[in-house]
């Protein structure tokens, strides 16, 4: 059976997604494992995507990944180049306004509008949730006078910023990375006023029911990647110092944001 790859969570842009759709075909060639690269873009829901029963190589995010049963087969995880990722595979949300607006810390935005992806998503709902519960009090439960989304991806996001329509917003930080690549992306018409603490990046997996062997070729050569010639201008392209095993325990944290956030009153962040 042939085996799909797919990164839509990471093709931010268009050079990103050439590079992994380079970056599969040489997993196919490295692993001797057939790969169809696929599209699977906005609006299809990325739950349709994860629930195939012949994925080969797909980014997953981790809230999900820890939710399903039975749990995808973990292959790797990102390590992001940049000096702030510290050589981990971790990732944070940058929190975002827009660039000539006049909000210049988090809290000259309360009182606001508040965007967000989707429920299920890390970086655009839960590591944001966790983050704002420091200044919820008794007397304030309410940071935002309206919590708007799903916006659905980091590009729903950037959108909806310079549109007018949230004052503030999240954004998966390597995602933002690899947009600001570009010197016309839009994305550039934003900044940052604050950062969540880092948690565990989504990471790179396979169907559940594949057989052990398929998926060990697979994790081998993305795990050697980075000592290949070949594979290096590509992971430079995507802002990549290689990819890293999976330690499912590091997954644990999003878990407990979640439930903190469940005892604090918080299910939304508003």
């Amino acid at each position: 059976m042939r085996l799909v790859a797919n990164a839509r969570m990471y093709a931010a842009t268009a050079d990103a997604a050439a590079a992994w759709n380079a970056l599969f075909q040489w997993l196919s060639q490295a692993s001797g494992i057939d790969l169809d690269v696929i599209d699977h873009g906005f609006p299809k829901p990325m739950a349709e995507l994860w629930q195939r029963g012949d994925l080969g190589c797909v980014f997953m995010c981790g809230r999900p990944w820890r939710r399903a049963d039975p749990r995808p087969v973990p292959l790797a995880a990102p390590v992001p180049a940049a000096a702030g990722y510290g050589g981990e595979p971790r990732y944070w949300s940058n929190l975002l306004v827009r660039a000539d607006g006049p909000i210049h810390s988090l809290e000259d935005s309360f009182g606001g509008r508040l965007g967000y992806t989707v429920e299920e998503s890390q970086s655009g709902f839960n590591a944001l949730r966790h983050h704002l519960l420091r200044w919820r009090t008794p007397q304030r439960p309410r940071l935002y006078r309206d919590s708007i989304g799903p916006l659905h991806t980091p590009r729903g996001v950037v959108r909806a910023l310079l549109a007018g329509e949230i004052d503030i917003g999240p954004l998966d930080s390597y995602a933002f990375d690899l947009m600001l690549q570009d010197p016309d992306d839009p994305a550039h018409g934003l900044r940052a006023v604050a950062s969540t603490e880092p948690a565990p990046i989504p990471i790179l997996v396979a169907s559940p029911g594949l057989g052990p062997g398929t998926a060990e070729r697979l994790r081998t050569a993305l795990l050697a990647s980075a000592d290949d010639p070949a594979v290096r201008p590509i992971l430079d392209r995507l802002l990549l110092e290689r990819f890293a095993p999976v330690d499912a325990a590091r997954y644990d944290i999003l878990e407990r944001w979640e439930e903190e956030a469940i005892a604090s009153g918080y299910p939304e962040p508003v």
